[in-house]
């Protein structure tokens, strides 16, 4: 029988957490069902590392963008230049931008305009935001309407674990909601219930490696592989067979990520 394919659509290859072992983590991956894997340049500076990951291993793609907890230290992005950036066959996505007044606030008036910039890079380019959302809900949810009313993007919520507020304005724009690994730690009812809220049709799973790795690896260095086991808690959340939901996964990932369903090497 054969492992349905499923996609980690958020991870962090270019961490050093797994320098010179990515051969062997891509082939896990593989194993596990994960055919595809998204991972995600957080500065620019640090694009052309990220880039050759994605150019030397077929299963992966990249985005690239100005994480938010890093914008007060880098150069603030411009549209032009995410633009350019976002022509090359395998970048599918801008980002991750977003807003964290958890461990950042000091830096928010920055991080709302490098947002802005993000959101008019994605909006032109046709490609996915992907948003990291950390104490910030209400801006967050204002700043994302605000910026679709002056022209229609496509985003998704990367490991998504805000409020169901948030999942509910996320969604109402047409947004997509990411489960990661915190959505099958045992303590996260209230978070299935959110995303058991949403219509299937916009649910992406990630493992945002090497952070949060999913049970039965808690605590441990996180990786593509591991998204089996937040899809297995995902299904069960949602009632449905494992196949089922995989294959869910799938369409709705190609389908907001259009650019790496298109790709052929």
């Amino acid at each position: 029988m054969t492992t349905p394919a499923i996609t980690d659509s958020h991870c962090h290859l270019d961490f050093p957490d797994f320098e010179g072992e990515l051969p062997e983590i891509i082939t896990r991956a593989a194993e596990a069902g994960v055919t595809r894997m998204v991972t995600i340049c957080t500065r620019l500076r640090q694009e052309p590392e990220v880039r050759a990951i994605a150019e030397a291993h077929a299963p992966v793609f990249y985005a690239m963008g100005t994480h938010p907890m890093s914008v007060a230290s880098e150069p603030m992005a411009t549209t032009e230049q995410l633009v350019a950036l976002a022509a090359h066959p395998k970048c599918v996505g801008i980002g991750e931008t977003g807003l964290d007044y958890h461990y950042t606030s000091d830096s928010a008036e920055a991080q709302q305009q490098s947002l802005r910039i993000h959101i008019d890079a994605a909006r032109e380019t046709g490609l996915p935001l992907i948003i990291h959302a950390r104490a910030a809900d209400d801006d967050m949810a204002r700043i994302l309407s605000e910026e679709h009313a002056k022209g229609a993007y496509s985003c998704v919520m990367h490991c998504f674990s805000s409020s169901a507020k948030l999942a509910r304005a996320a969604l109402d724009l047409g947004f997509y909601l990411s489960m990661s690994g915190i959505t099958a730690f045992p303590k996260s009812q209230e978070l299935r219930d959110i995303f058991a809220a949403a219509p299937i049709d916009r649910i992406l799973v990630e493992t945002d490696s090497p952070y949060l790795a999913p049970p039965p690896h808690r605590g441990k260095r996180n990786e593509p592989a591991f998204t089996a086991h937040t899809a297995a808690r995902g299904a069960e959340t949602f009632g449905l067979p494992y196949p089922e939901f995989a294959a869910a996964t799938q369409a709705n990932f190609d389908r907001l990520f259009a650019k790496a369903a298109a790709w052929q090497a």
